[in-house]
């Protein structure tokens, strides 16, 4: 018969506290680390291959690979040998093994695109709140939004 564990003993499941994550900076710069280290391997592999597959992590000496099927996942490994070798060159040597996982990639977001134009009925309810309000700050930001429409109605 196994002991009978003590709940209160064990530590708590469940969210942390804020104070125990990292800081949403150091996550943002540790995901534009990622990417540009994806960019910079995936340039030496074929289009083909370098559109099916995507860094995932780099953690421990490891480096992980998502590919979008096994297939892409084999023609991948053809090329560890390299990508192990310029992964060190940017880490400073520290990447010993690699690793591939077979699973959807994430979707890139496409390119910037230019933004809507603001309708006329948008514009002139921008222009008749900015004349109402009182904050002269206020009014001029309104009255900024309101310019960026196309037309001037």
């Amino acid at each position: 018969m196994s002991p009978k564990r003590n709940p209160t003993s064990s530590p708590a499941a469940g969210p942390r506290p804020a104070a125990e994550c990292i800081t949403l900076g150091t996550l943002a710069d540790r995901a534009r680390a990622l990417d540009a280290l994806d960019e910079r391997l995936r340039r030496l592999l074929p289009a083909a291959t370098a559109r099916e597959t995507r860094l995932a992590d780099v953690r421990n000496g490891r480096i992980v690979f998502l590919a979008s099927s096994p297939t892409w996942a084999s023609r991948l490994r053809l090329h560890q040998a390299a990508l192990l070798a310029e992964a060190r060159t940017a880490l400073g040597g520290t990447v010993e093994r690699f690793a591939v996982k077979v699973a959807p990639l994430p979707t890139v977001p496409p390119d910037p695109t230019k933004p809507k134009p603001l309708s006329a009925a948008t514009t002139r309810h921008l222009r008749a709140t900015a004349t109402a309000l009182q904050d002269p700050e206020l009014r001029a930001l309104y009255l900024q939004l309101a310019s960026i429409a196309g037309d001037d109605s």
